[in-house]
């Protein structure tokens, strides 16, 4: 925005530094100021400025000027809203507010024989006129040339309307279904039923805190005026926007918060103007509040403030004194803000203690140490000395620190990369993806609609970035995101960690005996058991669901995806997108995607790996030939095997497996290769004889039995 510092002048005739200095003194307190303009003799400079959004309060030059005399310490010149006296009116002007959540406070005044004409002789002060001129902003008439005079001089929008031109009173309230409203930009625009209207007893008036109406708006020919300024709530005034496109000054001031106070001065400074070339006051200022709103913006709850506090947090300065109670309450006040003692009497000294009334342009202000932030950044920031401050304890890593690392080591060594992505997504894409689609938290002020809540998955966003791959002609890719996902309400959101993992294209050549392949499901069934085998778990299986079950999450193929089961608790899905989620983002291939809930996982110990010493002794391979049902899996044979808990049991796998009918219909018989080996001894034969008889135990406790020496043979006669 462009601020003249003229104009900031005339509000602080005591100021003594040029312009350049103040330039830099109010970068330097956060009031950017991005660029200077000098405007030639007697003109004073242009500064270009960047105002942050929490500061609505500096968008305008009064603002500007307050913040300059806070940093100065010189004084604030009020602004000159002196009125005629009004006259007596038959019964006050009617206000009504209906949408008691959106609209706090609304003040009309009426003025009658008002000449509505070229403002540029009409204005009082032949300053006002050259301010215009020198920021180039436009005349057009004294009644909308008055309202922007308002918001340049102290931020608060205001409007004209052509008094005869309303019917019986104004309604501030939500619009009808179907309602139209012409609109001051010549649109003719079908409301919604949740857009704040300002209307009459008839129709709608304008769009609140945004534009006003073609119907109702000021002509040559007015001879009646009503001034409207008011306080919309921000959330009522950015939705109403959004639905029909617009973004203007108004709506802008609004949608950041504007001072609840100020709409009785911006009403004033605006009537002086339209009656500078003649006309009258018609009754008093109607005031029309909401008790509520006004609580939550101007009437708050002081804050409670310590000197010790602020001494403490902000430490120590260049200057000897420091931070003294003298500063804190020159700051203090000279930004708005009301100063009580705590207890009556007490001494300002470095006890001292104060009860802070907020000011009502200040809405950014809310605890203690907003007001210690806002005495440092008034005081300097280049004033306080460069220390580091005090730290006792040792750093500490988070209770999951260990499991995390776990989790990214080993899908790095798998040949995945780490990528992040946005913590918010669309609606849709929470609905598709979350496993509590009713738990989805919505943002109360959304960047945009692609960002409207938070991720309750994060596979909407490995899918984003998988798709982004592929459509940037990456056809290889392995990802993987370490995040948070979130559940619940908004007022109670609930933070869980959570990985997912995306793969797509071929895996990496490994010689030229190991070409690549493509990747397929049994790969990343293999690198969720390599991060499940990071935990000590008692049970960890993958099972599958019929698609007439509903469970499966929508986002995976029905007959190409499983659960993933630890001690009984499922921890996540895998498999291969579903085909309409990959035609929606345009993929072509077969991607696998998956996702594992870590909180789960981060309940069970780690497995702490042993390295144990290399035997110097012979080891002893002994086979053993076992019958088998179909029904028993080799899940079985390892699990009894790992109970023996036999040290010197070092090894056991699956040497061959055979099939004949001979062993029955629903048998099979498997070779079991079991290496022994002492780590203090070469081991004897009798020792041996007692380590075969326990795994034979051990295995016919699982359900097989060993091969006679008939089947044997005739097994060896087939080969």
């Amino acid at each position: 925005m462009r601020i003249l510092t003229k104009w900031l002048r005339s509000f602080l005739p005591a100021l003594a530094v040029d312009d350049a200095q103040l330039a830099e003194d109010l970068t330097l307190r956060g009031i950017a100021v991005e660029g200077i303009y000098d405007l030639g003799p007697g003109n004073g400079s242009l500064y270009e400025m960047d105002i942050t959004t929490n500061r609505v309060d500096a968008m305008n030059h009064y603002g500007v000027a307050r913040e300059a005399a806070a940093i100065y310490g010189v004084p604030l010149q009020p602004l000159d809203v002196a009125l005629p006296e009004a006259q007596k009116a038959k019964a006050p002007f009617s206000v009504r507010i209906e949408a008691e959540d959106a609209c706090g406070r609304f003040t009309a005044r009426v003025l009658r024989g008002i000449s509505i004409g070229d403002s540029r002789d009409w204005f009082p002060g032949a300053e006002v006129a050259t301010y215009f001129n020198l920021l180039e902003q436009k005349f057009i008439s004294n009644a909308v040339d008055a309202t922007n005079f308002a918001w340049l001089a102290m931020g608060q929008p205001t409007h004209a309307f052509d008094l005869d031109k309303i019917e019986g009173g104004i309604v501030v309230r939500r619009a009808r279904k179907g309602e139209r409203l012409k609109t001051l930009d010549g649109m003719d625009r079908v409301l919604d039923p949740n857009d704040l209207v300002v209307a009459d007893h008839a129709k709608a008036l304008a769009l609140a805190g945004v534009m006003g109406g073609w119907d109702s708006m000021i002509t040559p020919e007015t001879k009646n005026v009503l001034v409207e300024a008011a306080w919309f709530d921000p959330m009522a005034v950015r939705q109403t926007a959004r639905r029909h496109g617009l973004h203007t000054d108004a709506s802008h001031r609004f949608e950041r918060g504007a001072d609840f106070n100020a709409a009785p001065v911006a009403s004033a400074l605006v009537s002086r103007i339209l009656l500078a070339n003649g006309g009258t006051i018609e009754g008093e200022l109607v005031d029309a509040r909401i008790a509520a709103l006004e609580q939550r913006t101007a009437s708050r709850r002081p804050v409670a403030l310590a000197l010790g506090e602020v001494q403490r947090i902000l430490g120590q300065t260049v200057d000897e004194e420091g931070i003294t109670a003298a500063i804190v309450e020159n700051v203090l006040t000279a930004l708005g803000c009301g100063l009580a003692s705590q207890q009556a009497g007490q001494p300002t000294g470095e006890d001292a203690e104060w009860l802070v009334a907020l000011p009502s342009w200040r809405l950014d202000l809310e605890r203690e140490i907003d007001l210690i932030e806002e005495v440092a950044r008034v005081y300097g920031y280049n004033r306080f000395a460069n220390t580091l401050p005090a730290y006792g304890a040792g750093v500490t890593a988070l209770p999951w620190a260990d499991h995390e690392a776990a989790v990214r080591g080993t899908l790095l060594a798998a040949g995945f990369h780490e990528a992040i992505s946005s913590t918010f997504c669309s609606a849709a894409e929470a609905a598709g993806t979350a496993p509590q689609p009713a738990q989805v938290v919505p943002l109360g002020n959304p960047l945009s609609e692609e960002a409207g809540v938070l991720r309750p998955s994060l596979v909407a966003g490995m899918l984003g970035m998988i798709a982004g791959n592929l459509h940037r002609d990456v056809s290889d890719a392995r990802l993987f995101e370490l995040g948070t996902v979130f559940s619940g309400t908004t007022e109670k959101v609930v933070e869980r960690p959570a990985v997912s993992f995306g793969a797509v294209g071929a895996l990496p050549e490994q010689g030229a005996l190991h070409p690549g392949r493509a990747i397929e499901f049994h790969d990343v069934k293999g690198v969720v058991e390599q991060v499940l085998a990071r935990v000590q778990a008692a049970a960890a299986y993958f099972d599958h669901f019929s698609p007439e079950a509903g469970i499966t999450p929508a986002w995976l193929h029905p007959y190409r995806s499983a659960r993933v089961v630890v001690e009984g608790i499922t921890v996540g899905w895998f498999g291969q997108l579903h085909p309409r989620e990959a035609a929606a983002r345009k993929i072509k291939e077969p991607v696998l995607v998956g996702e594992l809930y870590l909180d789960r996982l981060y309940k069970l110990p780690l497995r702490r790996p042993a390295a144990r010493e290399i035997s110097r002794f012979q080891p002893v391979r002994r086979d053993f030939s076992l019958v088998l049902d179909r029904g028993i899996p080799w899940e079985a044979i390892d699990r009894a095997l790992a109970e023996l808990q036999l040290p010197e049991l070092v090894e056991w796998r699956v040497r061959e497996v055979f099939r004949d009918a001979r062993l029955g219909e629903r048998e099979y018989s498997l070779l079991l290769g079991a290496t022994f080996q002492a780590p203090d001894r070469t081991l004897r034969e009798e020792e041996l004889q007692e380590y075969q008889a326990r795994v034979a135990a051990a295995v016919g406790k699982a359900g097989a039995r060993l091969r006679t020496q008939a089947q044997t043979q005739s097994q060896s006669a087939l080969y």
